[in-house]
């Protein structure tokens, strides 16, 4: 299905589509997070999390999902998941001190990501095909030696060039996007 069914049925609450949502995507989801230090509880809580604020979000604001649905799902839990683990990393073990986020800020801050990663998404969908490849290959965290074995480019030196380039690219269609600015917390 779409992502705007998915999105649909999180606004209407229809538990039928909700629990496919559950399972196209959750073990995906509990994959990531067990791979990175957490536990099947955590993944269901990040994950849960994930679909109330995207219902959140749905409510105040019409939106569409470019990619698709599992893939939205994905980040925004994968996003969430790197924050749990930000917080209990700073987490300070004197009883005394507690640092406490609202729901609120947490909420705020997902959306803020959000809007930064749709932004990102349509300023890499402006690029070049080649750059869009060149940055894919990178961005999937391949080295350099096999950049070279999947392209048809001479050497991993014009590959370093030709990566630079098109992220300096990316970079400056972002930072020009009027947007850019309100999204930079």
């Amino acid at each position: 299905m779409d992502g705007k069914t998915f999105l649909t049925a999180l606004e209407k609450n229809n538990s039928k589509l909700i629990q496919q949502i559950y399972t196209e995507n959750f073990f995906t989801v509990k994959t990531f997070i067990v791979q990175n230090k957490g536990n099947h509880e955590d993944a269901e809580d990040i994950f849960q999390k994930a679909l109330l604020q995207i219902a959140a979000r749905l409510k105040r604001e019409n939106f569409e999902i470019k990619q698709s649905f599992g893939g939205f799902l994905y980040t925004v839990c994968k996003n969430l998941w790197r924050r749990e683990l930000n917080k209990r990393k700073n987490r300070v073990t004197n009883n005394e001190v507690v640092e406490q986020v609202s729901d609120e800020q947490e909420s705020a801050l997902s959306y803020i990501e959000l809007k930064k990663q749709e932004l990102f998404i349509e300023k890499l969908g402006m690029l070049s095909e080649n750059c869009k490849s060149i940055l894919s290959l990178f961005f999937a965290k391949l080295s350099y030696a096999e950049m070279l074995e999947r392209t048809e480019y001479n050497s991993e030196t014009v590959i370093r060039q030709r990566v630079f380039k098109c992220k300096k690219k990316l970079t400056d269609l972002v930072r020009g996007d009027h947007r850019y600015l309100k999204l930079k917390v």
